[in-house]
């Protein structure tokens, strides 16, 4: 009890900003990992939990009846729900997985603007636990878990420097990590490798050509990029001249 009261304390109240370093490092090896080979692809996955994540809670919160999530090996997910296939709910639901991890690390860097590290911890432990109830293959539930036990890890067990880098890390990399599934879906799409894609189904869904839902994609993800990293570097931003 006492540990839990703890933990609770630190959620209320903060902890003190980590050094300038921290946040630059971070941001380097976060950049570093989204341009790479291997270590992408560990990302990916997180990233991926997050997409389907974003499908689920706003298919939730349009009223559809959520069915499950699907994680795959090939880092690919898919998320199911049930009610009309058309209208504004739908829409919703089909934009909404894309945009979620850009703004996730936008929230993200708003709770690290504040000293909020624990409460990032524990947004990331209830948004895994979320996913894990609605989890519906074998994969997908030892992704989650394996991504679970990282996190519990570091935050019971990590002392409060490495636990500030791993906040820091995930947030740097829900920020870059926006952008390149954008651009894969679009490289996808002119091969013809992705009919069935979100900016497909939105296109089929509003008569909006699939290459603008792609660009607002885009922005999207910059412009969090953009909004969360001056928010990580706002002390390196108030420090230039002029």
């Amino acid at each position: 009890m006492e540990r839990a009261s703890d933990l609770w304390e630190r959620i209320v109240e903060g902890q003190p900003q980590p050094p300038l370093a921290v946040a630059l490092v971070t941001c380097g090896v976060a950049l570093l990992i989204v341009l790479s080979g291997g270590p992408w692809r560990l990302a990916r996955g997180v990233v991926t939990i997050v997409h389907e994540a974003g499908h689920a809670l706003i298919a939730v919160l349009v009223g559809r009846r959520l069915s499950g999530i699907r994680l795959h090996s090939d880092t690919s997910g898919v998320t199911v729900s049930k009610g009309k296939t058309t209208g504004p709910g739908m829409v919703a639901t089909a934009f909404a997985g894309y945009p979620a991890p850009s703004l996730l690390g936008l929230g993200f860097a708003g709770l690290l603007g504040g000293g909020r590290i624990a409460a990032l911890l524990t947004v990331c432990a209830v948004l895994l636990l979320a996913v894990l109830i609605m989890v519906r293959n074998a994969y997908g539930v030892l992704s989650v878990l394996a991504t679970g036990a990282v996190l519990v890890g570091v935050a019971w067990l990590a002392s409060a420097p490495v636990q500030a880098a791993f906040a820091y890390l995930i947030t740097w990399l829900l920020l870059f990590a926006g952008l390149r599934p954008v651009i894969e879906l679009q490289q996808k799409r002119r091969r013809g490798r992705a009919p069935h894609s979100d900016a497909d189904q939105l296109a089929g869904l509003t008569g909006i050509p699939g290459v603008l839902w792609v660009l607002i994609f885009g922005v999207a993800a910059l412009t969090c990029v953009v909004l969360g990293g001056a928010t990580l570097l706002a002390e390196v931003l108030s420090e230039l001249p002029g």
